[in-house]
């Protein structure tokens, strides 16, 4: 269930749209996501996956073999979830199962970009372990893990409750045109 103020916004919003429509609209918005996430771990991806044919990579120490096989195999597992609900959509296709395909998707979605943050994060510390010392490398790793994480999760998180003043003006518009009749 969502929050008070999430279920009063898509009430509001399901004031316009039937129930299919709403699932049309949640699948469309998840999908336009989803692109922009595709495109990022694909990226990340393809530059793992030439990584080891680099002319420096043979100098690389154990350690940064490790991180790169964890970098390569959660970009793997990312785009591997982000794009599931493509295969899942052509498999219900016109089956009339959109809210259970949303879910899915949302589940991906979010399993996904936690993979993308592991490839993230691990890439960064084995590019910064190749560049600088392991001290400054786990530093700079430790930071942009965090920045990631409040940008992905925390202020999503603290944000969860919160309505923005548009959505509180069409709110009392729509109180006030309701007190009127």
């Amino acid at each position: 269930m969502g929050t008070p103020v999430a279920v009063a916004a898509e009430k509001h919003l399901s004031k316009h749209e039937t129930e299919k429509q709403r699932w049309n609209r949640n699948f469309a918005d998840l999908l336009q996501e989803l692109r922009v996430a595709q495109t990022g771990v694909q990226i990340l991806f393809a530059f793992l996956l030439t990584l080891p044919f680099s002319s420096g990579f043979p100098n690389t120490t154990a350690f940064m073999k490790d991180t790169y096989v964890v970098a390569l195999i959660s970009a793997a597992f990312a785009t591997a979830m982000i794009i599931s609900p493509v295969a899942f959509h052509r498999a219900l296709f016109r089956q009339g199962r959109k809210p259970e395909l949303v879910r899915y998707a949302h589940r991906m979605a979010t399993g996904g970009l936690a993979f993308m943050l592991v490839a993230m994060v691990s890439s960064v510390l084995l590019i910064t372990d190749y560049l600088l010392n392991i001290w400054a490398a786990v530093i700079l790793t430790v930071i942009t893990a965090g920045w990631f994480l409040t940008f992905w999760a925390a202020i999503p998180f603290a944000r969860r409750n919160w309505m923005d003043e548009d959505d509180e003006e069409d709110e009392e518009e729509d109180e006030a045109a309701t007190d009127r009749v």
